[in-house]
Order: structure tokens, then C-alpha cells, then sequence
């Protein structure tokens, strides 16, 4: 039906140049060395209202495929743990996770409020500035040849525990942003910790079963399978006022061994597109004009967040025995922000809850998707005082937690 339709071809036009986009730009990031979602986002801005090349007759289609792209984005995580792992992470570190929780978000609340916003937009804001960018992260430790360190363990704990909060705190934002009260919202986030924790134990006790029933040698199959599912629990989720994001998070946990192996092989290349399209399309919903005085804001966010979370990472590395190296890298390396502060950003945007809060939210992950990502490069450079020079203590080559 969408090809029988009026104006279909210029549809498709846009559509088609919108993928090319994505495309260039990606090859321009690796080229360059950087993450390609900042450069994602730039091109929404140039693309959306008020920018170079607007466009319009893909706009709501564009924005089917960044809602698709937010629940692979939580599939794909979900399917990099294990439930021993996420066990471990929190037993090991949750205080480290606690002190990163309150010492990242509690700055971007109380700038919200300085700025004169809601509490509830405040508290978009302080999900903005709390979360790192698991996909940023994890690919730099294995361009840069870190996976190995012993600081990565710890690095990767915290990231874990951060994407549990997110099980969290994405039900009490959504809820809140559609207008529910906070009884809800407590209520909604009850009932997400519950399905969190009887997904948790259905694959700790029944994980082999419901990979022998997933389980096919056709890959074909096993792709529809897993989209079915994920799409399927996703909305499940939504109609009971827990994120969709969420529900997929909590599907990839739950499944494991070889299909969660082979489904991360054959949905990241899929993950790939549709969130490139979920962050073109939170560009297009800002106006360029309206970022220039959001930037010293958002540096000044950014400056402060950045020294938060870098104490919270060098605590925690020095809790777990690393040396002064591996401590200045653990904390570079949770510099970054990216996709779940955009994910948190685009649902307080789609309310309508605050107005600069898109400007700002963009700027602050522009500067610091691309100033972490640099620190990370350069972790390994700089001689930090009190280290011996090398590449600093290693652990056995292992695969990444993690892959983005």
C-alpha cells in the first residue's frame, strides 16, 4: 500500500538519501576514528526543520524506524549478558553503581531546575547526563585493544548496572511524561522489576529449554523468531505501561548460549540501520537555530559530568586493586555519552515537556560523545603520575561483554 501511495516516489527518494547519509557519514566516522552517532544526529539537525534539506514526506516514516531501532538497540544489549554476569556485576560493584547513579544524575536534575524546568523535566535531564553510551564504550576498548585490561572488567560492571537502572528508570520517566501520577509510576516500576526478575530466573532455571525451542539451523528462522518475539513482547510491555525498550532488554537476557550468540550476528547489521534512523530522527525534531544558546549549558554540563563520572570510574577501578593507569583509564572510558541519553532525551522531547530540552540534550551528547571518545584514545598516551610506562596490567584475552 505504501508504494500505491500519493507522492510514494518522492517518499522513496528521501527515504533512499536518508540511508546514503547514514552511510557516508558512518564510513566518515571510522575514518576519522570517531563515533558515528554524534554525526547521526548532525544530519537529523540538517535535515529536520529549519535546516539545510528538509525533508517531508519520510518524516513519520522515518519515525517508525527509530521506534524499531530503540528496541533493537535494548535486544542487542540484552543478548551480551548473561544472568551470571549480571549477578556478578551487581554483587561486585553495585555500590560503585550507586555512587556513579547519584553523582551523574543528581547534576543534571539540579541544572534543570537551575534553568527554571519541572521537576519532571529535570529529571529527564539528570537520565540524560547519568547514562554512558554502552555502544561507544564497548567498540573503542576493542578498537583500542583493551578488552584484556584488568580495568575493563570494572568499566563493564558499571556499565551493566547502568543498564539495569535503565529497567528502571525508562517505566518511571514514561509513565510520568504520559501523565501518570507517581503512585503509577512507583506501580509501573514495581511491576517492571518483577518481570525483570522473573525473566532473570526463567533463564537461570529454564535458559536451556528456551534455546532448544528458539534453536534452528536456519537462519532465516531463527531472525523472524527473534524479531517476532522481540517486537511482540516489546508491545506487550508498552500496553502495560512498561517501555518497550525495557521488554526487549528483558527478552535478550532471557535468551542465551548459541542463539543468543547467533542473533547478535545476525541483528547487528539490522540494529545498525534502524538506529542510525532513531538518531537522524531525534535530530529532526530540533531546530539548528534553537542550539546556539544551548551551548554553554551544555559545555558547562558536560565539564561537570564529565569530572562526576571519571571519580565515580576511578573509585571504582581502585575499590577492585587497578593501578593508577588502569584507574585513569576506567575513569576516561565512562566519559561518553550517546544512545540511552538520547533514548531518554527523545521520549521528554515526544511529550513536549520542555522546550530547550532537546537543544540541550543534543549539544551535551555532541560534546561529549566526541571529547570522551578522544579521551579514550589518548588514555594510554598520556603519563600519569605514579605509573610506570607500558600498557599497564592484563589480564587473559577474553571476548567483549559488550559489542555495539
Amino acid at each position: 500500500m505504501l508504494l500505491g501511495a500519493t507522492g510514494s516516489g518522492h517518499l522513496l527518494v528521501e527515504f533512499g538519501a536518508v540511508l546514503l547519509v547514514i552511510a557516508v557519514l558512518g564510513r566518515l566516522a571510522g575514518r576519522v576514528g570517531l563515533p558515528s552517532i554524534p554525526l547521526y544526529v548532525l544530519a537529523g539537525l540538517a535535515m529536520g526543520h529549519g535546516g539545510l534539506v528538509p525533508l517531508r514526506a519520510s518524516e513519520d516514516f522515518i519515525r517508525v524506524g527509530s521506534d524499531l531501532g530503540v528496541v533493537l538497540l535494548l535486544l542487542l544489549l540484552g543478548l551480551e549478558y548473561s544472568t551470571d554476569e549480571l549477578h556478578d556485576g551487581l554483587r561486585s560493584n553495585w555500590q560503585a553503581g550507586l555512587a556513579d547513579l547519584v553523582a551523574n544524575l543528581t547534576p543534571g536534575f539540579l541544572a534543570g531546575l537551575v534553568l527554571g524546568w519541572s521537576a519532571l523535566a529535570s529529571l529527564v535531564l539528570g537520565g540524560v547526563t547519568y547514562v554512558s553510551s554502552s555502544g561507544i564504550i564497548a567498540k573503542l576498548l576493542g578498537d583500542l585493544d583493551r578488552i584484556a585490561n584488568r580495568e575493563t572488567s570494572v568499566v563493564l560492571s558499571v556499565l551493566v548496572i547502568e543498564d539495569l537502572a535503565m529497567a528502571v528508570l525508562l517505566p518511571i520517566i514514561g509513565v510520568l511524561l504520559a501523565g501518570g501520577s507517581v503512585g503509577e509510576g512507583f506501580l509501573s516500576v514495581g511491576l517492571a522489576m518483577g518481570v525483570v526478575a522473573a525473566a532473570l530466573v526463567v533463564s537461570a532455571r529454564y535458559g536451556n529449554r528456551i534455546t532448544g525451542l528458539v534453536a534452528t539451523r536456519s537462519p532465516e528462522l531463527l531472525l523472524l523468531t527473534v524479531l517476532g518475539a522481540a517486537f511482540l513482547v516489546a508491545g506487550l510491555a508498552e500496553e502495560v505501561q512498561v517501555s518497550a525498550a525495557v521488554g526487549a532488554f528483558v527478552l535478550g537476557v532471557t535468551l542465551s548460549g548459541q542463539v543468543a550468540e547467533t542473533g547478535r550476528e545476525l541483528l547487528a547489521p539490522i540494529r545498525d540501520v534502524f538506529g542510525g534512523l532513531f538518531f537522524v530522527f531525534f535530530g529532526l525534531q530540533i531546530d539548528p537555530g534553537t542550539l546556539p544558546p544551548a551551548i554553554l549549558p551544555a559545555a558547562a554540563l558536560a565539564a561537570v559530568t564529565a569530572a562526576t563520572k571519571m571519580a565515580a570510574g576511578a573509585w571504582a577501578a581502585r575499590r577492585s586493586g587497578i593501578g593508577p593507569r588502569g584507574r585513569a583509564r576506567a575513569a576516561l572510558s565512562l566519559v561518553p555519552r550517546g544512545e540511552f541519553s538520547i533514548v531518554i532525551a527523545g521520549l521528554g522531547v515526544a511529550a513536549g515537556v520542555e522546550d530547550d530540552l532537546g537543544p540541550l540534550a543534543a549539544t551535551y551528547v555532541l560534546i561529549l560523545a566526541v571529547a570522551g571518545s578522544l579521551a579514550m584514545r589518548y588514555a594510554g598516551v598520556v603519563p600519569w603520575r605514579g605509573a610506570p610506562p607500558g600498557p599497564g596490567p592484563s589480564r587473559p584475552r577474553v571476548q567483549p561483554t559488550i559489542v555495539p
